[in-house]
Formats: structure tokens, C-alpha cells, sequence
């Protein structure tokens, strides 16, 4: 049994003594130690590498100790496992050379056998099951079909998502056959995670907020609910929708265990929109990790009376910066744990 279950029950809904904490993006650059492997292995070695993901996912977990792990993976593994070419480019990001931008692209695009392709994501997880043994819960994720699409489509990072946009309107049956391809890669992938012991999955969906509330149910929210569909009946299905303050009420009428806030939507607008009986999580604004420790302390005591410490998982409202001090990040754990 998992010794520190307090993050499983506050998405079981469970009455509990204080919110668990944990940060999106934790297993990562603002630690020192993260630093050290990223100057020796590039970005999809350490992804790929179990050993290496292993050790950045516990990282966190034994430096300011929060109540979960998250698996320090990419959402574009997936892709990569159907066969679109993807890079990381030192200051640029996210590169795929040969983008989709035609039904006759997808010619390429495959569904792969998730546990053969990604099987390093599965050592991985084996791995930092033996890791962390018991001590917190493992999360898994993998990002919505509509965010991987954005990639796959635009070629790279985007303001705007111009270019993936286009190719929905423009050929949307191609752009509904590339999201469902990746809809069932992605399930297939999240039920392997389960399998290897994985005790959540969250679904991020980090470009939503760039599509109309219309459009948002035709080419994200319906993959998504999806994906819960098939995952709900075997773990607890967290999602994440950046900007999506708009689909909270569907959000919560779709069998998540909770729901993921960002930085723009108060505690109470989220309560209200989502109907106030499904877990939150979130939505301290990661930026706000630059006050002083003191000041930080001070805001997360607040955000919890805002939000309530039950039905409740304090996080940032998106991942964690590089830059912000360790000391900083250790102050938003701490103020948690000390509500």
C-alpha cells in the first residue's frame, strides 16, 4: 500500500486533514541536480533513457517532497511512437521537420503497439515504481489529441496555432482522422501506463484555451471525453485544460476525478462553473514562485481557503519555470503542508 495516499484520496473526493501538494513540471529544470544531467544527455535521452527518467522523476520527491510523482516523460513521445519526426531544438522547442498539413500526410502517420514503441516509458515506469517504493503515488499523462495535433500541424511552438487552425477548418476530415488516431494511440498508451502501475493519469491539454468554446467540443473535448471514458473504469483521470475555464461545467459531467485549473480562474469562478463537487486542482500562478518565500506562504494559505482544503490538489496553474529558486518552490510545498 501506498504509504503517503493523501493525493488518491482528495480525487476520490475524500474528506482530508490538508490538500496534497505537487507541481506540473517538478521532475525538472529549476533543480540543480536536473541541471547537471541536462548539460550531459539531450532532451529525448533522458526521456528515453529509463535509468535517467527514473532518477528525475524521484528527484523532486526526495528534495522538497511533495505527495506525488510525476514521470518525467514529453507529450511528443507520442507521436514519435506514430511515426512523425519530432526534435528538440535548443531555443526553439518542440521541431518537426515534416509537418501534417494534408489528408495525403497521414499516409505516413501510423497507430503503433504503444507497449513495443514506447516500452522505455514502461521501464521507466517499473523502474521508479521500485524507486519510490510506496512512498507517494505515481502520476502518468499524456497530452490531449488537440495539443499533440497543434505540434504535428504547426511544425513547432506557436502564439497562435495559426497553421494547426487552418488545417481543422480548412480539412477538417483529415484533422478529425489525425485526432483520432492519436485519441486511440494515447488510450492504448495511458491503459499500458496503468498496467505498469501508474496510480493516476493526467490529460494536459495546454493549447485548449486557443479554440473557440464551439470548436473546443469538436476538435478537443470529444477525444478527451474519450479517453476518460476508457480510462475511468481502471484509475483516477485528472485533466488539465489551459484556458479552458469555459468547458468546466462539461468537464465536470465527464467522469474525471478532477480537473485541472489555471492562474485566470479564481477559486470561486471554478467551484461555480464546475458545478462544486468534483475535485480542483491547481492554479497558483507559477511566475508568483519569484516572490519571497514569505509572500508565497502567505498567497498559498489563501488560495486553500479560496478553493477549500477537501475536493481540492494544490499545484501551480502550469509547470513550474526554470528559474524559479529552489528554496521558492520548497516554500509553496511547505505552506501545504503546514495548512
Amino acid at each position: 500500500m501506498i504509504k503517503n495516499d493523501l493525493f488518491l484520496r482528495a480525487l476520490k473526493g475524500e474528506t482530508v486533514e490538508r490538500p496534497p501538494v505537487w507541481m506540473m513540471r517538478q521532475a525538472g529544470r529549476y533543480l540543480p541536480d536536473f541541471m547537471k544531467l541536462k548539460a550531459k544527455y539531450d532532451f529525448f535521452t533522458r526521456c528515453q533513457t529509463p535509468e535517467l527518467a527514473t532518477e528525475i522523476t524521484v528527484m523532486p520527491i526526495d528534495q522538497i517532497g511533495p505527495d506525488a510523482a510525476i514521470l518525467f516523460s514529453d507529450i511528443l513521445v507520442i507521436p514519435q511512437a506514430m511515426n512523425i519526426h519530432v526534435e528538440m531544438k535548443p531555443g526553439i522547442g518542440p521541431w518537426l521537420p515534416n509537418p501534417i498539413r494534408t489528408a495525403a500526410d497521414l499516409d505516413r502517420v501510423v497507430v503503433p503497439d504503444v507497449a513495443d514503441s514506447l516500452s522505455y516509458v514502461m521501464e521507466a515506469i517499473d523502474m521508479t515504481k521500485d524507486a519510490l517504493a510506496n512512498r507517494v503515488p505515481l502520476i502518468g499523462f499524456a497530452g490531449s489529441p488537440w495539443t499533440i495535433l497543434c505540434y504535428c500541424v504547426q511544425g513547432q511552438g506557436s502564439k497562435n496555432f495559426d497553421k494547426a487552425k487552418e488545417f481543422c477548418f480548412t480539412q477538417p476530415e483529415a484533422a478529425h482522422d489525425l485526432l483520432q488516431r492519436i485519441t486511440d494511440t494515447t488510450i492504448a498508451y495511458l491503459h499500458e501506463k496503468v498496467k505498469h502501475g501508474v496510480d493516476a493519469v493526467q490529460v494536459f491539454d495546454s493549447w485548449g484555451g486557443m479554440l473557440s468554446p464551439v470548436d473546443y467540443q469538436e476538435f478537443s473535448w470529444k477525444y478527451i471525453q474519450q479517453i476518460i471514458d476508457s480510462l475511468k473504469p481502471v484509475t483516477e483521470v485528472i485533466v488539465f485544460g489551459k484556458g479552458c475555464w469555459f468547458a468546466l461545467n462539461d468537464m465536470a459531467k465527464s467522469g474525471a476525478a478532477a480537473l485541472g485549473v489555471d492562474w485566470t480562474c479564481s477559486a470561486r469562478n471554478a467551484r461555480y462553473l464546475s458545478g462544486g463537487n468534483i475535485t480542483l486542482q491547481g492554479n497558483f500562478d507559477p511566475s508568483r514562485l519569484f516572490s519571497p518565500p514569505a509572500t508565497i506562504k502567505k498567497m498559498v494559505k489563501q488560495m486553500i481557503d479560496e478553493f477549500g482544503k477537501d475536493k481540492f490538489v494544490a499545484n501551480l496553474g502550469h509547470g513550474i519555470l526554470p528559474n524559479i529558486p529552489v528554496a521558492n518552490a520548497q516554500a509553496f510545498v511547505d505552506a501545504v503542508k503546514e495548512y
